[in-house]
């Protein structure tokens, strides 16, 4: 790889605004954080919505008007969460394809989340990647331990390659039930993704402190990279995360130490096999 896809993840679901004055919760939030996002480097935002009073949602309507905010604003390819919060109904999941975004994630499989449960069924998994194939709407497979790599080369064999062609994982890394933020589960991974497709590329991401080893890994290994305040919410230690513009910028700046620069938004979509909208 010569250069880094940056992706920024800004909100997610977990993080209560009460606590964290600082997230981008608001339509006007999100997009002024997209525009200034991309700005420094990044070329994918990964979307979670809240609702009047900042709690997470998956309405129809206020993911059609997220999606169309951002690209009116940015040229950033627009991916929405498909996971939602844990408690989401599958129903309303596969709904948010209706929204037409570029991308969409589908994790490979159910893991313990903190105290919870995120549930992903084999037939549930399965109806997600078709309906994205239908769509034309690029998977990111999100990969929350090393067994899901398998399960992801059982549904390429059995149902097809994704819209586009190319086959991207994401390994989320130090959540509580998952794998470690680690170095040496990284590596793991990756001899794992050469079983997969020729060219299949992965990103990276560290959860709290594990953020910067697991950037490092990736930009070591070849891989990109994912940050955001979904993720992570302190800078150092006892150093609170100001603003999603500073993990991306602290992330341009690993790639360009690791002399792989941050991809244009053209570039990605090159790479990834995502069409224009």
């Amino acid at each position: 790889m010569t250069g880094t896809v940056i992706t920024v993840a800004p909100t997610g679901a977990e993080s209560r605004k009460s606590d964290v004055p600082a997230l981008p919760v608001t339509l006007d939030e999100l997009t002024v954080t997209a525009k200034e996002c991309e700005a420094l480097g990044a070329s994918i935002i990964h979307l979670h919505i809240r609702d009047d009073d900042a709690r997470p949602t998956l309405d129809p309507g206020r993911l059609r008007e997220a999606v169309a905010a951002v690209r009116s604003g940015t040229s950033l390819i627009v991916q929405l969460s498909s996971g939602g919060a844990v408690t989401d109904p599958e129903d309303a999941r596969l709904a948010v394809l209706d929204a037409g975004p570029d991308m969409a994630s589908c994790t490979m499989g159910t893991v313990n989340f903190g105290d919870d449960v995120f549930l992903n069924r084999w037939a549930f998994v399965v109806d997600l990647h078709t309906r994205m194939q239908e769509r034309n709407i690029v998977p990111e497979y999100e990969i929350f331990d090393l067994g899901q790599l398998t399960t992801l080369q059982r549904l390429l064999g059995k149902h097809g390659l994704p819209a586009g062609g190319h086959v991207h994982v994401d390994l989320v890394m130090g959540v509580p039930g998952g794998m470690p933020g680690t170095a040496q589960a990284l590596v793991a991974c990756v001899d794992a993704i050469r079983d997969l497709p020729e060219g299949t590329t992965f990103s990276a991401t560290g959860i709290g402190r594990s953020t910067i080893p697991v950037m490092l890994a990736s930009l070591a290994t070849g891989g990109h990279l994912r940050v955001g305040m979904e993720d992570t919410l302190t800078y150092a230690k006892g150093r609170p995360v100001e603003s999603n513009m500073q993990l991306v910028a602290r992330a341009v700046g690993f790639a360009q130490l690791a002399q792989r620069p941050p991809l244009t938004t053209g570039e990605t979509r090159a790479l990834l096999g995502v069409p224009q909208r």
